[in-house]
């Protein structure tokens, strides 16, 4: 493996090193304050912060990206007002509102919040430059811990935002406090690794790997060693070079270190999300002939990477060839198909017109989306999401996103259909439909998901109705719902 160090290296190696070793274990109190070093774009904090505040004049409302550390209601309140025009151009106001906000809230809100800022999926990467100083704040509530992974990751956005000088205080503090357990400091740099990748901190990510290689080097530690190679694969992998992470792989066989499944699994997503198939696929053939299996999170990483780059008709090959694997599908199998069938996708822009059952929809499918759809109904995902019993009757859409929950209920109706006809079909007392109240959605309390259900359910004329208890189920007696799909 090569990996190019930036100019400055060296001499920022240097100078690290120099502030390990003078410097102590207390980490010093950081405000806010612009970064000196950042792009021109963005290089005045207040006046940017003040532009994105704009944004949010009409409606206060902090989006969650999907993949993003899922924000507490109450996280979701401070971020906005973070965001509000009046804090806009002021660091002392925002300094004071983050104090206010530590300690007023408990361990598990405060630490939340910090995470999704720390997130490389956060929707608002404007507010991360707040990071830092909320984990100053954080680091004076009485129930601080010291955490080595958080400090990899705020280190790692630091790096992103270019603010170099702080980056190096935090990261001297951790040397300082680890360097004298070689399998802490080693975690503590593969965690570096790993969050400078995601970031995709060139500079950072270099110079993490930069001491993992040293420590390969000096340490007698198979499992040192391996978790030190394991981070480098992952990290390379992260920063689009699978190349390099198949040359680290190759290295750990000259070492005696046997690569495991987790290395082989992310040169191939590292290949997919690329659109090299040719390659993703000769790592596929090298996995099964060393005796790996292709499980259901690699499948999915295959589906996933032909659905990135609208491969229907291999992606259509590849539920095929699963059936031989005896691979199961799962709702992420569901997800990572069903999102790339730009057909489906479409209809489901317009609820009051998208087809309610399955047989409408598939003469909206070309051909390739109908061998998709077919694959997928024809395994046993909707049997998993179903319980069936005297009592209750339930499908849980939990996980699924909108194609996949589209979907899912389609068949649900024909499946409850057939049960029904039965003659010796016990009827719940109950039908639940459970689509969730939009906790974990894009803008909390508002689920996709939950609307569509409710406009299929109004559109075929289902009796079932948003239970009183439980605003994110759908629910009616089996009886009624026996009478409705009979009828």
């Amino acid at each position: 493996m090569t990996l190019v160090y930036p100019s400055t290296f060296m001499s920022r190696l240097k100078a690290l090193n120099q502030m390990i070793s003078s410097s102590n274990s207390g980490l010093p109190r950081f405000n806010f304050t612009p970064p000196q070093r950042l792009s021109q774009s963005i290089c005045h904090w207040g006046e940017e912060l003040s532009n994105v505040s704009c944004t949010y004049r009409t409606k206060m409302v902090v989006r969650c990206k999907a993949g993003a550390v899922p924000l507490m209601k109450q996280g979701h309140r401070f971020l906005s007002s973070l965001s509000s025009p009046a804090l806009a151009g002021d660091p002392s106001a925002s300094n004071r509102h983050i104090k206010k906000f530590v300690a007023a809230s408990p361990k598990s809100v405060a630490l939340n919040v910090l995470s999704h800022l720390l997130s490389h999926q956060t929707s608002h990467p404007h507010l991360s430059f707040f990071a830092l100083s909320l984990y100053s704040e954080i680091t004076e509530a009485s129930w601080f811990d010291w955490n080595p992974k958080l400090i990899a990751e705020l280190v790692a956005v630091l790096n992103k935002q270019e603010r170099f000088d702080e980056s190096e205080t935090l990261l001297s503090t951790a040397v300082s406090r680890l360097k004298s357990n070689e399998r802490d400091f080693s975690l503590f740099l593969c965690n570096l690794v790993e969050s400078n990748s995601k970031q995709g901190s060139v500079q950072g990510f270099n110079e993490a790997c930069f001491r993992l290689r040293e420590i390969i080097q000096r340490s007698s530690s198979v499992y040192v060693k391996t978790q030190a190679y394991k981070s480098m694969v992952s990290g390379l992998c992260n920063m689009d070079q699978p190349h390099d992470a198949e040359r680290v792989i190759e290295e750990m066989r000259v070492e005696k270190i046997k690569p495991g499944l987790f290395e082989h699994k992310s040169v191939l997503y590292g290949y997919g999300r690329l659109g090299l198939f040719d390659d993703m696929n000769r790592v596929v053939h090298r996995m099964e002939t060393e005796g790996h299996k292709i499980d259901t999170v690699c499948s999915n990483m295959v589906l996933s990477s032909y659905g990135a780059h609208d491969a229907l008709l291999q992606m259509g090959s590849w539920l095929q060839k699963l059936k031989g694997f005896n691979v199961p599908f799962s709702i992420r199998t569901y997800n990572s198909v069903l999102n790339s069938c730009p057909t489906i996708i479409s209809l489901l822009k317009d609820l009051d017109s998208c087809p309610v059952s399955l047989s409408e929809l598939c003469t909206f499918l070309n051909e390739d989306e109908a061998l998709l759809v077919h694959e997928l109904t024809q395994s046993s995902v909707l049997d998993e999401a179903i319980e069936w019993n005297a009592v209750e009757g339930k499908l849980d859409l939990h996980g699924m996103h909108l194609s996949s929950s589209y979907l899912i209920l389609l068949q649900w109706m024909n499946e409850i259909r057939l049960r029904f006809s039965e003659e010796k079909c016990v009827i719940p007392a109950e039908i639940v439909v459970v689509s969730g109240s939009g906790k974990h959605s894009n803008v909390r309390g508002e689920s996709p998901v939950k609307a569509l259900v409710k406009k299929i359910m109004v559109r075929t004329g289902s009796p079932m109705r948003i239970d009183r208890k439980n605003v994110g189920s759908f629910i009616a007696k089996g009886k009624t719902v026996k009478e409705w799909l009979c009828k």
